[in-house]
């Protein structure tokens, strides 16, 4: 029976999963947005909030316990300096999870996980001006989700516009025969050039006929 085991299993071992989910959330404090699928998210969303609460801390014991499992100081030092800060009146919910459908190929959900407050400067990092501006009484960071989900559709119609498209006919090759054929019309040719005409063969074989010597010292 399986009683009291919560958790994402993730189809992983516990090494497995515990260095992928350290990964996942190294990436999401050094980005502030990451795509995966929508169960790495999950478990990446709990994981990582976790790490930001002994970030509030600040103390020694807690930058040893995240570098323990995050053996990364640049990026501890981004989570203690620079996240941890910004929530420091905040008492949970660090992130949001974004559902953007299913992937092409294998339907895996995939979702976006990003950190809360960092939306309009992932925005501005990714794209200068927006394209579609937000409705009245709408978030930026919410106009933002919505504007990457459908660039994630109109991918996903434009691979399937190209499966349905069928490739152009392959031209077919010679056959044996043909190449045969060709090259012994090619041979007969070259060999006709280099022929001489019966005209040229009678002019080289006429022998030049004697000069006359007309010089007044030949004796008669």
């Amino acid at each position: 029976m399986r009683h009291q085991k919560s958790g994402y299993h993730l189809n992983r071992t516990r090494s497995h999963r515990k260095a992928l989910l350290s990964n996942l959330s190294a990436a999401l404090f050094e980005r502030k947005r990451i795509k995966t699928t929508l169960a790495k998210a999950k478990a990446t969303r709990s994981v990582a909030e976790r790490y930001i609460t002994f970030a509030k801390k600040g103390d020694r014991a807690s930058r040893r316990r995240v570098l323990r499992d995050i053996p990364r100081k640049d990026i501890v030092k981004i989570l203690f300096d620079e996240i941890a800060p910004m929530y420091a009146e905040r008492q949970g919910g660090y992130s949001r999870i974004v559902k953007l459908g299913q992937r092409l190929g294998d339907g895996a959900p995939l979702a976006i996980l990003e950190l809360v407050g960092y939306e309009s400067k992932v925005a501005t990092k990714k794209k200068t001006t927006s394209k579609k501006a937000p409705k009245a009484g709408e978030k930026p960071e919410v106009a933002a989700a919505d504007e990457e989900a459908e660039e994630v559709k109109e991918e996903t119609k434009a691979t399937k516009s190209r499966k349905r498209t069928k490739p152009a006919a392959k031209k077919s090759k010679p056959s044996v025969k043909e190449v045969k054929e060709a090259e012994e019309i090619k041979e007969s040719e070259e060999a006709s050039e280099t022929e001489d005409t019966p005209e040229e063969t009678a002019a080289e074989e006429i022998p030049e006929e004697p000069k006359e010597d007309t010089s007044e010292d030949k004796k008669e």
